[in-house]
C-alpha cells in the first residue's frame, strides 16, 4: 500500500545531493558522494531459503471446477493426479503473504516489445515484459531469493529438484522432476535438457536468448551427459563451482520442448539454421511450455493471450494445481504506456523503471481512490556507457571503427570521458529529486556486495578531462571544436557511433545528454538508435563503438551471471568479445578482473567473496572498465486486487519482478475478480492449431 512517507518524496522533489559533494569537482579521484536518503524504499521480510518450497506427494489434488467438468469428465484430459508429476513442487503456505488462494481472473500486462516467435532457445525474443518468464522454466530458480539473506542464498530447485556434488567437487549430479509433462502432455525428461545443451548452447550456429547461455558461461571444458531419463551429470574442471547453479536459472538454462524443436534443427532435418530459428513464428499458437501459461492468441500489434497450462507441475499445500490465475494478457503497446495503464488501472502490473514517469505515478498512487499500489525498491537500476574493447576483429570494424577501439583501450581517453560527464545534470535531466544518484560504474550500490570506499570516482572536471584527452594524443587541429586523430592516423575528426535502444525514453534521454557533454569535451557522438531485436543483434555481433546499456543482473545480484563481469571467456563480456580467431586481446587490468571473478566463482568462503568484490570494484572503477551514467530505484506497480505479492519486491535483482512475485501463486479474492478473461473456461489446443479449445 502507498503510505504517507511518499508525501515527503513529493514535497522534496527539488532535493539533491549535498552542496559539498557537488563542489568537490577536481581531477583527483575520490569516492562517490553518498546518495540522498530515499524514505519510500520498501522493506523486505527475510525468510529461510527452505521455507519457500519443497517437492512431495500429497494425498489429493484439485483443479478449477470447470476444468474437471469440461475436460476431465468428457475424456479430453486425464484426471489432475495423472497430469502431475510423482512429487510435484509444493509452495509452502507460510511463505505466501496472503495464504492459499482461489481460482479465477486475469493479469493484464502492457509491453513495448514485439515477439519474433517462440523459439527462445534459438534466440527469438517473445517481446520481453514477462512473457518468456510466464512460459519458460529453468533448471534452477533465483528470482524469489531477494527475500533470502545473503548467507543463505543458493538457487532454488526447479526442473532440477535436487543435486549432489561428488567428493572431489568436479561432478554435479542433477535429479530432474520425475513425471512432469509439457503443456501438450508430452513427457519432460533428460532428452529436453540434452537437446538444449548439445544442439543450442554448444552448437556455435545457435545463440539462445539471454546473453549468458554460452558454453563458457558454465565453465571452460564443462561437459554434460544423460545418466537416465531423470538424471544428468555435469563435469567441471573446477572444484565445487557452485556459481554455475545461478547460471542454470533464468534466462540461461530454460530448455524448450525437444519433441517439437528437434525435427526442425539442421542436425536432424534439411533446414538451415535460419529456418530452424524462425520455424515457430508468433502466429504459431499453443507452443508446448513448462510454464504456467501457454500462448493461445496472437494479434499483431494488439495482444498476446496466454491460458493456464493444464499439465503445470506445481501445487499449493492443499493440492490445488497452480496457477490460480486463468489467463495472462500482454497488450502490445509501448513501454511508457505500460506505466500509464498500470497506474490508471487498465493494466495490472508494471515495473516502473522509466524515471520520467516517477512524479506523476507517485501523485496518482498517493490518492485513496488509486487502483494500484506502488512501492519503490533499492537503487538497482543503473546505466553504463560501454566502450568496445576488442581490437582484433569482433564486429569486423572499418578503419574508423578500429581507430576508435584503440582509443577505447587507452586509459587516458577513458578517464577523459568519465571526467567530462556531469552526472548530477544527467540524473536531473531524467527526474529531479532524491531519486537518481551519482554512479561511477561497476557494481550497483543496491547490492549487498557494494562497498563505497572501494569505488573510485573521477569527479566532473571538464578542464581536467581535456588534459587527459591531450595525454591520449587528441587535439583540435582544425579549430572546429572536435578533436582530431593524429596526422599519422588520418587527422580526421574523432567521430564515435553510439548504439542505443530506441524503445526506451530513458535510453534516448541519456544518449542525448552524453552527446551534448561529449561535444563540450571535443568528441562527436553519432547515435545509432535501433529497436529491440535489431539493437541486440548489433550488440552481440560487436557492431558498435560505444553503447548505452541498462545494467544486467551480474551488477545487481553479483552471484548471478557473474561471468559477465569480465571477459573470462570469448563471449562473456558485454563489451569485449573475441574475433573470428576466438581469441581475446586482454588489457592488463582486464586480466586482473578475470582473476578476481574466477576466484569468486569457486570460493567457498562468504568473507573471501565479499573481499574479492571489493577488489573487483576498485580495479573496475579505477581503470574505467565501464563509464557509469546514473542509477535510481524502480517501483513495482500492481493492482490492489491481487493477493500474495511479497513486501519489498525489487523490480530487478536476481530477475524481473514478474518472476520475483511468483505469479503462479498470485490470486484474486472472488468478490474482487473482474470479467477480463477473453477465453473463459478454455484450455490450450494442440501445438500449431489456432486458439484454445473449449
Amino acid at each position: 500500500m502507498m503510505n504517507f512517507r511518499n508525501a515527503g518524496i513529493l514535497a522534496g522533489l527539488a532535493l539533491s545531493v549535498s552542496a559539498a559533494a557537488l563542489n568537490a569537482y577536481a581531477s583527483e579521484p575520490t569516492i562517490p558522494p553518498a546518495p540522498a536518503d530515499f524514505p519510500a524504499e520498501g522493506k523486505i521480510n527475510y525468510v529461510a531459503r527452505d521455507s519457500i518450497l519443497e517437492f512431495k506427494a500429497l494425498p489429493e489434488y484439485h483443479e478449477p471446477d470447470w476444468v474437471t467438468k469440461n475436460f476431465v469428465s468428457t475424456g479430453k484430459l486425464p484426471p489432475v493426479k495423472d497430469r502431475l508429476p510423482k512429487e510435484p513442487l509444493v509452495f509452502k503456505t507460510g511463505n505466501m503473504p496472503d495464504g492459499i488462494g482461489v481460482y479465477g481472473d486475469t493479469m493484464r500486462h502492457v509491453i513495448g516489445g514485439r515477439p519474433e516467435g517462440w523459439n527462445y532457445g534459438a534466440g527469438q525474443t517473445q517481446g520481453w515484459g514477462g512473457i518468456d518468464i510466464g512460459l519458460s522454466e529453468c533448471l534452477t530458480r533465483t528470482a524469489p531469493l531477494f527475500q533470502v539473506q545473503a548467507s543463505d542464498t543458493e538457487p532454488l530447485p526447479n526442473l532440477a529438484k535436487s543435486w549432489d556434488w561428488s567428493e572431489d567437487g568436479h561432478k554435479l549430479t542433477m535429479h530432474l522432476i520425475e513425471g512432469a509433462k509439457w503443456s501438450d502432455g508430452a513427457p519432460f525428461n533428460a532428452d529436453d535438457i540434452m537437446f538444449y545443451w548439445e544442439d543450442e548452447v554448444i552448437d556455435p550456429n545457435v545463440s539462445p536468448l539471454g546473453g549468458g547461455a554460452s558454453p563458457e558461461a558454465f565453465g571452460a571444458g564443462t561437459t554434460l551427459k544423460k545418466v537416465d531419463d531423470y538424471t544428468v551429470e555435469w563435469t567441471f574442471k573446477e572444484a565445487f563451482p557452485k556459481q554455475y547453479l545461478y547460471t542454470m536459472s533464468y534466462p540461461n538454462f530454460c530448455p524448450g520442448p525437444s519433441h517439437i524443436l528437434k525435427p526442425k534443427h539442421p542436425k536432424y532435418s534439411k533446414n538451415t539454421y535460419d529456418q530452424f530459428k524462425n520455424a515457430f513464428p508468433p502466429e504459431f499458437m499453443n507452443m508446448p511450455v513448462m510454464g504456467g501459461w501457454v500462448p493461445v492468441e496472437y494479434r499483431s500489434d494488439d495482444i498476446i493471450v496466454m491460458r493456464r497450462n493444464p499439465y503445470y507441475w506445481k501445487v499449493d499445500e492443499k493440492g490445488n494445481q497452480l496457477p490460480y490465475l486463468n489467463e495472462l494478457h500482454y497488450k502490445l503497446s509501448t513501454w511508457a504506456d505500460r506505466d500509464v495503464q498500470a497506474v490508471a488501472g487498465s493494466a495490472d502490473i508494471s515495473n516502473l523503471e522509466q524515471p520520467e514517469n516517477f512524479v506523476a505515478s507517485l501523485k496518482r498512487a498517493a490518492e485513496t481512490t488509486a487502483p494500484a499500489r506502488l512501492a519503490f525498491g533499492p537503487r538497482l537500476i543503473g546505466y553504463n556507457l560501454r566502450m568496445n574493447f576488442s581490437a582484433n576483429g569482433w564486429g569486423n570494424p572499418d578503419e574508423r571503427g578500429q581507430a576508435i577501439r584503440e582509443l577505447n583501450r587507452n586509459e587516458d581517453f577513458r578517464k577523459a570521458v568519465t571526467m567530462a560527464l556531469d552526472r548530477k545534470a544527467i540524473g536531473d535531466s531524467l527526474v529531479k529529486g532524491p531519486f537518481t544518484a551519482i554512479y561511477p560504474g561497476g557494481l550497483s550500490s543496491g547490492t549487498s556486495f557494494y562497498d563505497r570506499n572501494s569505488t573510485v570516482y573521477y569527479p566532473f572536471d571538464l578542464e581536467g578531462a581535456k588534459a587527459e584527452l591531450a595525454k591520449a594524443g587528441l587535439k583540435d587541429t582544425d579549430g572546429n571544436g572536435i578533436v582530431n586523430f593524429p596526422a599519422g592516423k588520418g587527422g580526421k575528426d574523432v567521430e564515435i557511433v553510439m548504439l542505443i535502444n530506441n524503445q526506451y525514453t530513458t535510453d534516448k534521454s541519456l544518449a542525448e545528454g552524453v552527446v551534448g557533454q561529449m561535444e563540450k569535451l571535443g568528441l562527436k557522438i553519432v547515435i545509432n538508435a535501433l529497436d529491440g531485436a535489431k539493437r541486440d543483434d548489433a550488440h552481440y555481433a560487436g557492431r558498435f563503438d560505444w553503447l548505452i546499456q541498462r545494467n544486467t543482473t551480474e551488477l545487481s545480484s553479483v552471484v548471478q551471471n557473474t561471468e559477465q563481469l569480465a571477459p573470462v571467456g570469448p563471449r562473456t563480456s558485454w563489451h569485449h568479445r573475441a574475433g573470428k580467431d576466438d581469441q581475446l586481446d586482454l588489457m592488463p587490468f582486464e586480466q586482473e578482473l578475470i582473476d578476481v571473478v574466477n576466484k569468486f566463482r569457486t570460493s567457498q568462503s562468504n568473507e573471501e567473496r565479499v573481499d574479492l568484490m571489493k577488489q573487483y570494484q576498485k580495479i573496475s572503477t579505477e581503470h574505467v572498465n565501464t563509464v557509469g551514467l546514473t542509477e535510481y530505484p524502480g517501483a513495482l506497480i500492481i493492482n490492489k486486487r491481487f493477493s500474495n505479492v511479497p513486501q519489498g519486491t525489487p523490480i530487478m535483482m536476481f530477475n524481473w519482478a514478474e518472476d520475483s512475485i511468483i505469479r503462479e501463486r498470485l490470486w484474486v479474492a472472488a468478490d474482487k475478480q473482474g470479467k477480463y478473461e477473453l477465453f473463459p473456461q478454455q484450455l490450450p489446443g494442440k501445438p500449431g492449431e489456432k486458439g484454445p479449445i473449449n
